[in-house]
């Protein structure tokens, strides 16, 4: 139990780090960049209204006072970690005076849903394909999915998704391509409202669900293919257990424990698939209010949302992580 202790406190201290270098990463490529946040907004309300020079200048000098632009990169920097550790990184530009951290909490249950149920199906559905592939290696159904995955695993995320938006939303126009639910609903804990947010989010995790899919495939049904050659497999098969026995209990559960590390390494490329996938559907998660503040030079938005993404997938790997040695018993804490 003290190993376990002292193997929890090094992860933890890791992922501190992780979240602080790579939430000072985000900062500071934010503020390298050429877009001025104050004049990028000052731009937007001028082309919808007319002002006097007078009034334009009073509102750049607010709009810097407010964001503190005018500072030096440091002190804004340490004004940041302020404003983060309390949840405030003050008013989004785009959504003016909305602070940015709401705008992200509206669209995070978005993305999570879409992440994490694409990410089980996808996890759930490779290993267990890809372990029975691996197992019944002349199975001709089986060879079948196998080029499928392969086929499949280079696609990239977006142009898997334009093809399903041009297939089910043009040539077969049976789902909707657009949006997180109709307009005619009212959201709330109500059945129409669920049914929509289902129907809209089939496309968004379909497309993501395909391209996972084939790694997961691949890796499990190369895993299997070389434990089913041990020798307490052999013996196994011999002494007449169920073949379901072991295929369950000594083939798929030993070939499962690499990919728990896999499952680890990939969130955040999952992550990155998202933020595609969601633009492409318009989908209002994360990833479509990430694009439109970063077109819009918002730093407060855009920070927020790194932010939070940081965290949420550093913590996340980190729950991986902690489970790893207990699905194990043969992996020492250290």
């Amino acid at each position: 139990m003290t190993d376990y202790i002292w193997f929890l406190a090094k992860r933890a201290a890791l992922l501190v780090a992780v979240i602080f270098f790579g939430v000072s990463a985000a900062f500071f490529i934010t503020h390298l960049s050429p877009i001025d946040p104050v004049e990028t907004a000052l731009g937007r309300i001028s082309s919808q209204a007319s002002f006097s020079p007078q009034a334009i200048a009073e509102m750049r000098q607010t709009l810097t006072e407010l964001y503190g632009t005018d500072a030096p990169v440091l002190s804004q920097y340490g004004n940041f970690w302020r404003r983060l550790l309390v949840g405030d990184l003050g008013p989004s530009l785009i959504a003016f005076p909305t602070p940015a951290m709401t705008l992200v909490m509206q669209a995070m249950p978005w993305t999570v849903a879409l992440l994490v149920i694409s990410t089980l199906i996808t996890f759930v559905l490779g290993n267990l394909l890809g372990g029975l592939a691996g197992y019944n290696q002349n199975n001709a159904l089986f060879k079948s999915l196998g080029m499928l995955a392969i086929s499949l695993q280079p696609i990239p995320y977006y142009v898997v998704a334009f093809i399903l938006l041009i297939l089910f939303g043009f040539v077969w126009p049976v789902l909707p391509i657009s949006g997180g639910y109709a307009m005619t609903v009212t959201p709330g804990l109500n059945l129409p409202f669920v049914l929509s947010v289902l129907n809209h989010a089939i496309l968004p995790a379909l497309s993501l669900v395909l391209v996972g899919f084939g790694s997961w495939f691949l890796g499990m049904r190369a895993l299997v293919s070389n434990i089913v050659t041990e020798d307490y497999v052999t013996y196994a098969e011999l002494a007449g257990v169920r073949k379901s026995t072991i295929v369950g209990s000594y083939v798929m559960r030993n070939a499962l424990i690499p990919q728990i590390t896999g499952l680890a390494m990939t969130l955040g490329t999952v992550f990155s698939g998202t933020v595609i996938t969601e633009e492409v559907f318009n989908y209002p998660g994360l990833g479509s209010l990430l694009i439109d503040a970063v077109f819009e030079g918002d730093y407060a938005l855009v920070l927020a949302v790194s932010s939070i993404s940081v965290v949420a997938v550093a913590g996340a790997i980190f729950v991986v992580d902690l489970l790893y040695p207990l699905l194990d018993p043969r992996i020492r804490s250290e």
